[in-house]
């Protein structure tokens, strides 16, 4: 969990507390901030009161069929990390737009297309 810059703050679209989260799962705040430890999610601090939020566009599904963390996300984080990637840098590589995916990693994820976004998080630990 870290602080981020106005710069990276602004990449991102939306974004969504802890608490909103455990509403959407139906589940404790403690098992979205374990999800969080785990790397399957990243939190960081924002806004006035500094509270702990996760990108929205982290978060598939709707509530009829009920919310998940999209599919692809924690392996891609995984990647990331073992590449060296501190929170910030994994949030501004997913949410800076590349022209030749097309949109962000993080779109190309909740589009399905993680295949690819995987090869090139891997790519860039050569």
């Amino acid at each position: 969990m870290t602080e981020i810059d106005a710069k990276i703050d602004a990449l991102v679209p939306a974004w969504l507390t802890l608490p909103d989260i455990a509403e959407m799962f139906d589940v404790e705040v403690t098992r979205v901030r374990q999800h969080v430890k785990e790397g399957l999610l990243i939190a960081v601090r924002r806004g006035e009161n500094r509270a702990l939020h996760v990108p929205a566009a982290f978060i598939d599904g709707d509530a009829e069929q009920g919310y998940r963390i999209v599919k692809g996300l924690s392996g891609t984080l995984t990647l990331l990390r073992d590449d060296g990637f501190s929170d910030e840098e994994m949030l501004e590589w997913l949410f800076t737009p590349d022209p030749t995916l097309p949109g962000t990693p993080a779109q190309a994820l909740s589009e399905n297309r993680g295949t690819e976004v995987k090869r090139r998080a891997q790519a860039l630990a050569v």
